[in-house]
């Protein structure tokens, strides 16, 4: 088997690639120094010695993996060569359009398509680049960061599958005192069908620092993707970060996310989910420093079969630090949803003020929500509560609307787009608003 497959017999052979070579041949492929291509090796035989996900897991009780295969999928996809911007497919043209960015980074089938700067960020020490040039350009920074600080290996399967295979990924850095102005674009398109992807994000903002980035996430066909992010918030930096993850129906979705907050910091954390066929995310808050301020916001619209899985982590370990976090959905026709969030407050985190609230709007008789908020909290001195919200659309609001000229889809558009009207007031970039705003329409239909 050779590392480039781009014929179909050729993936076919190589479904049941995924092993100990595999992981050597990716990183030889990229020319990786030899403290990534050990960290793979030791990341794969983690991988091997943890058990898949069973039923009777809390964490996977409600969101099963029938019909999943590792071995359905190429354990990567042919990177091409770097592209011009005429060159771009006008889907990715149009992605790029969307956003007024300070640069732009496009991702596709393992590789680096086009990158693009529209700021001088060198001039200001930013970096902001490919992953895997990151590696051998900036390997003291990586190395330091990379799954040691925020997300580890051993933290669940899927996070050691994805350490011991990562294919595409983007590091930023902002170094102290430094503002990026415009948003930080990152783009994945998956276009081979049938593969496998592992997206890796890294953010690093150091003291003082201030940006905003975008993970912009689309394809898929017939595939899966098991990403990782990593935002390491370092004292009175600001941070946002939103991921819009508008894969195709028919991609297992899996992803661990994590932000390390220190002292005084301000983190917003956006989570779209719009598609695949089936999505497990995890995504933590981990405040480990005091005044830190965390707002971990979530839309998600699942419709026909779709199954969309959150789960949450608001982690208090020291005193003084308040997090915020609302999930709104809307479901349509069969699809599930499922949110499950803890909210733990350590002994020593007096003075915590923690939120978390889950609201489900049912669109169709035949969709399900559930929601498991909690609260584990060791200290005696805080302030948090929870809420859990399922309610279908009243037919009296809708024939409201009908009756002052509106159709039946524009009166549900009108009431889902009030519904996720307090998380999308929370986002930060307004191109980003109205592009979500287009995919509710999109979804809604009519």
């Amino acid at each position: 088997m050779t590392l480039m497959i781009n014929e179909q017999e050729e993936v076919k052979a190589a479904v049941a690639a995924f092993t100990e070579e595999t992981v050597r041949q990716i990183s030889a492929a990229h020319n990786e120094p030899d403290w990534m291509r050990q960290f793979r090796l030791d990341a794969w035989r983690t991988f091997e010695s943890l058990p898949w996900p069973k039923p009777t897991d809390e964490a996977w009780r409600r969101t099963r993996l029938t019909g999943f295969d590792l071995k359905n999928f190429a354990p990567f996809a042919t990177p091409g060569d770097v592209a011009a911007y005429d060159d771009l497919s006008p889907m990715l043209q149009n992605e790029l359009s969307e956003l007024e960015s300070a640069a732009s980074l496009i991702f596709q089938d393992g590789g680096l398509l086009y990158s693009v700067e529209n700021q001088d960020l060198a001039g200001q020490g930013v970096i902001f680049m490919d992953l895997h040039a990151a590696v051998r350009e900036h390997a003291d920074l990586v190395q330091r960061h990379f799954m040691t600080e925020a997300v580890r290996v051993d933290l669940n399967k899927f996070s050691a599958l994805h350490a011991a295979l990562w294919d595409t990924g983007a590091f930023i850095y902002v170094p102290q005192n430094t503002k990026v102005d415009l948003p930080l674009q990152i783009i994945l398109n998956q276009a081979a069908k049938g593969v496998s992807g592992y997206h890796h994000t890294l953010l690093v903002a150091e003291s003082g620092a201030e940006v905003t980035v975008v993970d912009d996430l689309v394809g898929g066909v017939d595939g899966m993707q098991s990403s990782v992010v990593e935002v390491l918030v370092r004292d009175n930096a600001v941070v946002r970060y939103m991921n819009l993850q508008d894969f195709d129906h028919s991609l297992w979705n899996f992803l661990n996310g994590r932000a390390v907050m220190g002292r005084d910091t301000d983190l917003r954390w956006i989570q779209v989910s719009w598609g695949s066929r089936l999505t497990k995310a995890f995504l933590d808050l981990d405040m480990v420093g005091q005044g830190a301020h965390g707002e971990l916001l979530g839309l998600y619209f699942p419709t026909g079969r779709q199954h969309i899985d959150h789960q949450t982590l608001q982690i208090h370990r020291v005193p003084n630090c308040f997090s915020d976090l609302l999930f709104n959905g809307a479901l349509k026709d069969r699809a599930h949803n499922v949110y499950m969030g803890i909210i733990k407050v350590h002994k020593e985190a007096q003075k915590t003020d923690a939120f978390q609230r889950n609201g489900n709007l049912i669109l169709d008789g035949t969709a399900r929500a559930d929601s498991i908020p909690g609260l584990e909290i060791e200290a005696d001195d805080v302030r948090c509560t929870h809420a859990a919200t399922a309610a279908q659309v009243e037919d009296e609001y809708v024939f409201y609307l009908m009756a002052r000229g509106l159709t039946r889809p524009q009166s549900e558009r009108m009431i889902v787009q009030g519904f996720f009207q307090a998380v999308l007031d929370r986002v930060p970039v307004e191109s980003v608003r109205e592009k979500l705003e287009r995919v509710i329409e999109r979804k809604i239909g009519g």
